[in-house]
């Protein structure tokens, strides 16, 4: 993680470092939604660094999780420039995204989505 971390530190901007977290982690996590059921147990976890060390499915929260920590390790946000977001899709699951403050506007965020289509500056609920 710390290698991710010391790369998002050579941004020249808050996008640029966003835009480069954003892209580290739709690689290395996504979303399933039959997974988000029969691995329920992992929702729990807590642990950055047990977090990191693992790829492929991952719930949203703990993607977000992920997220919100090497985006403040970079350097380039606060504690308060990151807020997760619920939201239902089917109108029935609950759901976790992320909101980053970049220059006063705040941008949507949905690794966990990505697989679906759901692209940068964007989150998944209703049918979408």
């Amino acid at each position: 993680m710390q290698d991710v971390i010391n790369e998002l530190k050579k941004s020249q901007s808050q996008e640029e470092c966003l835009r480069k977290a954003y892209d580290v982690l739709i690689l290395k996590y996504h979303g399933n939604r039959i997974k988000t059921i029969t691995r329920i147990m992992d929702f729990f976890e807590h642990d950055v660094d047990v977090l990191w060390g693992k790829a492929g499915f991952m719930h949203c929260n703990n993607i977000n999780r992920i997220l919100k920590s090497i985006l403040i390790e970079s350097g380039f946000f606060k504690k308060e420039d990151i807020k997760t977001r619920w939201t239902l899709i089917w109108y029935v699951s609950p759901h976790q995204y992320a909101q980053v403050r970049i220059g006063g506007k705040w941008i949507d965020i949905d690794i966990w989505a990505h697989v679906y289509g759901i692209k940068f500056g964007d989150y998944a609920h209703g049918f979408h």
